[in-house]
């Protein structure tokens, strides 16, 4: 046999995934790329490891351990750079982080100094909503968290980082004058929700039923990404969080709505399990933070700081 380390990655991923296209979105390849690659590697077993049921694609029990094999084998390669790095005096190993879907504005000007100047540590960074990012936490599958609500059954310890601020938003093409905004704004247009498990969604429910706000169409979007595309076609209205409206709110596509009440005010805050034990990787990044957080905030999001004080 003759397989690369490539492509036991590839296969991983594409177990991990259960799809080629998921997997060539996560490693940045093409699909045909990831296909050759996975026909290559399976051209040298007689036992199938995936099949395509439908247009599902499967992994065989023979398949899952490969896999398993595969990760074993990963890990020793992991270790042998590991002490290759170590014995040249440089910090390594993986940093392992879960993000929520928002914090994918916020989280990269925290790491970008730090891989820049440690350049044998591998990120390694997933983005989702807030009921699985506590789940891969309590799991044990990562170092770290970034969460703008704190999980009430997990003793977690928290690193501040940066406000989040949501803000009732609109296109201009529904023509809402800024001045004379009430309570029907929100039965005449469309509301637009993240899906259940998300803390944007969670903020947003506890402010419309706080408030008796009564809504006529709802509508659900499963990201912060398609929630914002919606806004910006006119489809309906939203509450969201500025930190991804930069280009649009600059460029005028999208207009912030004065309401009372808001804007909904949390914090994005990094966590970790309290009883867990860092590694050096994960401990150098703490203090990192403990020390450059202000600078980042300063340099990264002066125009974010500068809105809400305007506001």
């Amino acid at each position: 046999m003759h397989y690369t380390l490539h492509q036991l990655q590839i296969f991983l991923k594409v177990v991990e995934k259960k799809s080629i296209t998921g997997a060539s979105e996560e490693l940045f390849l093409t699909q045909p790329a990831v296909s050759i690659q996975l026909k290559k590697f399976q051209d040298q077993f007689e036992i199938p490891l995936t099949e395509v049921v439908g247009r599902q694609l499967y992994v065989t029990d023979f398949g899952h351990e490969v896999a398993k094999a595969a990760m074993e084998i990963l890990d020793v390669v992991d270790q042998i750079n590991y002490k290759t790095h170590a014995y040249r005096q440089l910090l390594t190993g993986r940093l392992k982080l879960s993000i929520v879907s928002t914090g994918k504005y916020v989280m990269p000007y925290f790491l970008s100094d730090f891989i820049k100047a440690n350049a044998a540590v591998q990120l390694v960074m997933d983005v989702t909503n807030k009921n699985l990012v506590i789940e891969s936490l309590e799991k044990n599958e990562v170092d770290f968290a970034l969460v703008s609500v704190l999980p009430d059954n997990l003793k977690v310890s928290t690193l501040p980082l940066l406000n989040n601020e949501l803000y009732l938003v609109a296109s201009p093409k529904l023509g809402i004058d800024a001045q004379k905004v009430t309570r029907k704004v929100f039965s005449k247009y469309p509301l637009i929700y993240r899906e259940s498990g998300s803390a944007t969604r969670s903020a947003m429910e506890q402010f419309i039923t706080g408030n008796n706000i009564a809504s006529n169409q709802k509508i659900e979007l499963t990201s912060n990404e398609a929630v914002k595309q919606a806004v910006l076609s006119g489809l309906g209205i939203s509450i969201m969080p500025l930190i991804g409206l930069k280009n649009e709110i600059k460029n005028g596509e999208i207009q912030v709505v004065p309401f009372k009440g808001l804007p909904i005010s949390s914090q994005w805050n990094l966590i970790w399990m309290q009883n867990k034990n860092l590694s050096p990787v994960a401990n150098s990044f703490v203090q990192y933070l403990e020390n450059k957080k202000d600078e980042v905030i300063a340099d990264s999001f002066s125009w974010y700081l500068n809105f809400n004080n305007e506001s």
